[in-house]
Order: C-alpha cells, then structure tokens, then sequence
C-alpha cells in the first residue's frame, strides 16, 4: 500500500475544476501507464484503466476527476489532509489509483475509470462522454462509485430535477403600482410554498430515503423604480428512487401548480435518474460485509445512476464524511484512506 495520504495530496496540489481536468488526468494516466497489466484508454479527459485475465467477473471501481470551485490549498497536520477535493473525492481516487498500481492478479478483473465533469450539468458527463464513444467500455458485473461515505455502504442514490418557475407581472412605475402587477411578489406564495414542503420518505430494501426540495435562486427586476413584470425561481428536487424522472416532473408540477397562471411556466432544466439499492450481487455483498458498517441510503445522486441505467447493480463506497464535501473545512484523515483501501482490496482479492 503506498503512502494514500500523500497521494491524495499530490492530486490535491491539481487544480481540476470542471471542464479543467487535463492536468489531473495526464499524472493519472501516467502512472497507470506504468503498470503493464493494465490496458489504459484515455478519450478526452478521462481515463479508463482495465485488466485483461479472463476472470469470471468483473468490477468496476469509478470516481470523477473534477472539484467544484475554490481555492482551499492542502495542509497536513497529524495524519490528516485538508483541502479542496480531499473529500470529494480525490482521497477515493488515490485508493482506485493505488490499487490499480498495486494489484497485478486480482480475482476478478477490474475496471478503472476516472472520468471528467459530475459536478456540472449532467450532459457533460465524462462517463455518458465515454459510453457514447466506446460502448462496452464500462461494462461489468457489478459497479462501486468511489464516493465519500465514511467507508459505509451507501446503496443506490436519489434522483435530481432542476426546473425554473417563471411568473409574470405587468410592468408600471412604482408610483402607480396599481397600474401594473408586481411578479416578484407573486413569488412570495409559492416560496412559502416551497419552504412549508413536507418531504417523502420512501423505504426501499430496508433503506430510508428522504426527499428535498430547494429554492436556490433566485431572479427579477427592471429598475429600482419599476414595477417588475418577470420573476423567477429555480428549484432543486432531489426524489427517492422508487420514482422515476417523468414522475418527479409530474409531482413537482403539482406542486407549484397551483401558482401558475396562463402566462407562467414551469421549465425542466436538468435531470438525472435515482438508483434503487441493488446490494443483493455477491461482490456487492462482501462489499458490505467487509466494512463492517450497516447500509444506508444514498440521499445525494451519484453516479451509481449511471450503473443502474444499464443493468448493472452498483452500490456507494469510500473514504471521507460526505458531509464535507464542497465545504471550507473539507478534509480527509490517513485512517479512512487506509480503511477504504483495505475493503476495496478485500473485494477484489476475494474469490
């Protein structure tokens, strides 16, 4: 096992914000070059390392290059690592990375792939990128996304859709505000609305899921003088798995129907499909059984979707509280790193 806190400082110390993730993928493609075992394709800013043994089975570990925004520079103080995507989740890619570097004969084979763009809108994806442009390339029998869970299980994921609410108004001068219609007040229903929201919580599998709905933006106004005829608000659903996305439009539509008028819209600016808990494979149930941690559902999305898309039963796995992912105090400690690389190995090892 190599040093994975100093490893993951080494990817820490490169800036790969979305959409800039060459740098990070050129160290990570140079040092899966040097181990012959693997078959390494690099298309775009993502990188696929495979093992070719003819095993019966094959995993695929996956993690995303990319960070969101920031400048949190690494610090390391007593075996723990600070910094932007220590959590989220360069420490998971360094356990992917050693353990691709460090594992010649797995028991199964393994499939590696770090890929460009899950912070960003969902049709960027480095792995829809990597399935339109070599399909197969990512098949598997099972599937672990590398995500921070605190070396837990995490079982499928909960779906998101982005939609913005436009209201409309009449404009007029503040003055004579009867003479118009003020659209960012008619907003003030519809966020009380929103904020009074009771949220579902579905149990699928013997896991509990529970749903969240957000106003995250705002927008409207002409002048500081001017009724303003035009408001809107974007909301941010994250629904449970035992819906799919059609059905999550039809429920937010409901909703907010209520506040729309003729002139009003409700548009569907983003989506990404839940994932089902699929804990019932083999592989995927020596993954729980070796962290010795009971499952829980994943209430972000992740690309566990991806996986469940096409068949194939993928769970959430990896070191780092995802409750510091895209937070100033991100940080990840050498005992998690250590941790996730000794289950992940297990399974992998295991016949």
């Amino acid at each position: 096992m190599a040093d994975l806190l100093a490893l993951t400082r080494e990817l820490v110390l490169v800036p790969s914000v979305s959409g800039e993730e060459r740098a990070l993928a050129d160290l990570v493609e140079a040092r899966l070059r040097d181990a012959p075992w693997l078959e390494v394709t690099r298309l775009g800013d993502n990188v696929v390392a495979r093992t070719n043994l003819g095993r019966a089975e094959r995993v695929v570990l996956a993690g995303h290059l990319d960070t969101v925004p920031g400048d949190q520079a690494p610090r390391e103080e007593a075996g723990t690592l600070w910094g932007l995507g220590s959590v989220d989740m360069k420490g998971g890619l360094a356990v992917m990375l050693d353990l691709a570097t460090g594992v010649p004969a797995p028991a199964c084979d393994v499939t590696y792939a770090f890929y460009a763009c899950e912070e960003v809108e969902r049709a960027r994806s480095g792995l829809l990128a990597l399935d339109r442009e070599r399909p197969g390339l990512l098949g598997g029998s099972v599937a672990v996304v590398c995500e921070p869970t605190g070396c837990a299980v995490e079982a499928g994921c909960q779906g998101v859709l982005k939609a913005t609410v436009t209201l409309s108004g009449r404009r007029s001068h503040v003055a004579r505000p009867s003479a118009g219609r003020n659209a960012v007040h008619r907003l003030a229903p519809l966020l009380a609305a929103v904020a009074g929201w009771e949220p579902r919580r579905p149990e699928l599998d013997g896991c509990r899921y529970q749903e969240s709905l957000q106003a995250v933006r705002v927008a409207g106004g002409v002048a500081s003088n001017v009724v303003p005829p035009r408001a809107e608000v974007e909301l941010n659903y994250r629904f449970a798995p035992d819906r799919d996305v059609a059905g999550a439009v039809e429920a937010l539509g409901e909703i907010v129907g209520e506040f729309l008028e003729s002139e009003d819209t409700m548009e569907v600016t983003d989506s990404a499909p839940a994932a089902p808990p699929s804990l019932h494979s083999p592989r995927l149930t020596a993954l729980l059984a070796a962290s010795g941690e009971a499952v829980r559902p994943k209430l972000g999305w992740t690309d566990v979707a991806f996986f469940a898309e096409r068949g194939i039963p993928a769970a959430n796995f990896g070191p780092g509280d995802p409750e510091l992912a895209h937070t100033a105090g991100e940080h990840v400690t050498r005992s998690a790193l250590e941790s996730a690389r000794a289950v992940l190995g297990q399974v992998v090892a295991s016949t």
